[in-house]
């Protein structure tokens, strides 16, 4: 979670993107409970790769720390000084890289439900996608193991689309290849990649297999944020998850489910949902908000919103309905 996240600007400039809330709950906080969850095996520890420490602080750290205690686990922190591509990220935290590992990067979520198969070598995660032409894909033998990554084929590979999370039985088997990436100077795109130690790993007859996911939620800029936040809101609403705060004090107001609302929102002469999540201690008044993100500490008033993004401690107060504004930004 080294990178600074900036097709999510003006939200990504004061709270890094991993951190910003989805349904209620920061994103990576989401896929590490999610990944844990779908492993069911007690987890040692969780490492986390950051990237500048001006940017990365304490609180982050504490943040990270608090939900690796959670999990049962302990926390490791390394950082990525230099944005010199995935495969580097990973080698970042070489003191980590042993024994059974996932490794994903956290601007995504996943819905999923399936037996990871810990007797291949490798499993990568992918989601079944209409148009393999985007992204990258793996191709596949006749006994369903990847024998190649491909990316953004122009030619019909598989419609199996990689989605960032990989499974290895023994992460050190990685760490060698990704060692022999850097020490050649083997880069593409500018950078040392992840996918260039799998090939390697694939070359000497590693097994690599196919874990696949039902669900693949992108955040990587506001409007598919919200997208992500309007799926994972009904994804709870159908697991019966409480969403509505009980300290929630609603004035002459209707809520329409499923909405995410926090503790100490006041909601005065409005409407919230569908779709909404409305961060603690913010206020709505006079207002009709839904498919939308609203953080912390934040005053709604005379506003109809609908797929807007609006950061904490902001002010809006407008008829604008389709907006994205950051922390600490008034709109009047």
């Amino acid at each position: 979670m080294a990178g600074r996240g900036s097709r999510l600007r003006p939200h990504s400039l004061t709270v890094p993107k991993p951190l910003i809330p989805v349904a209620g709950k920061p994103i990576v906080h989401r896929l590490v409970a999610d990944i844990v969850g779908l492993l069911n095996e007690p987890i040692e520890e969780i490492a986390f790769i950051l990237g500048d420490p001006a940017w990365f602080g304490e609180d982050v750290i504490e943040s990270l720390k608090e939900l690796a205690t959670e999990l049962g686990a302990k926390a490791s922190i390394y950082r990525q000084l230099n944005p010199l591509g995935t495969g580097h990220a990973i080698m970042c935290a070489e003191e980590s890289l042993s024994g059974p590992a996932v490794i994903a990067y956290a601007d995504t979520l996943i819905r999923a439900d399936f037996d990871l198969d810990k007797d291949a070598d490798s499993v990568i995660w992918t989601k079944k996608v209409t148009n393999p032409e985007a992204y990258g894909v793996v191709n596949l033998n006749e006994k369903n193991e990847i024998t190649e990554l491909v990316e953004k084929p122009t030619e019909f590979v598989s419609d199996q689309a990689v989605i960032g999370i990989y499974y290895f039985k023994d992460v050190s088997a990685l760490k060698k290849e990704l060692q022999y990436v850097i020490d050649n100077n083997i880069i593409n795109g500018g950078e040392y990649q992840i996918n260039d130690g799998i090939k390697r790993m694939m070359a000497q007859g590693k097994v690599f297999k196919t874990g696949t996911v039902d669900e693949w939620m992108d955040c990587g800029n506001k409007e598919v944020t919200i997208e992500t936040n309007r799926r994972m809101l009904g994804f709870l609403n159908e697991s019966k998850e409480a969403l509505v705060s009980d300290t929630v004090n609603s004035i002459n107001s209707k809520i329409i489910e499923p909405c995410f609302i926090g503790e100490g929102v006041i909601l005065k002469n409005s409407t919230v949902g569908p779709f909404a999540s409305i961060g603690a201690n913010s206020i709505i008044e006079d207002s009709n908000v839904k498919n939308s993100i609203i953080q912390t500490h934040t005053l709604i008033k005379n506003a109809t919103l609908d797929n807007a993004m609006i950061g904490n401690h902001a002010t809006f107060d407008g008829n604008f309905t389709n907006v994205s504004i950051g922390d600490y930004s008034t709109l009047k």
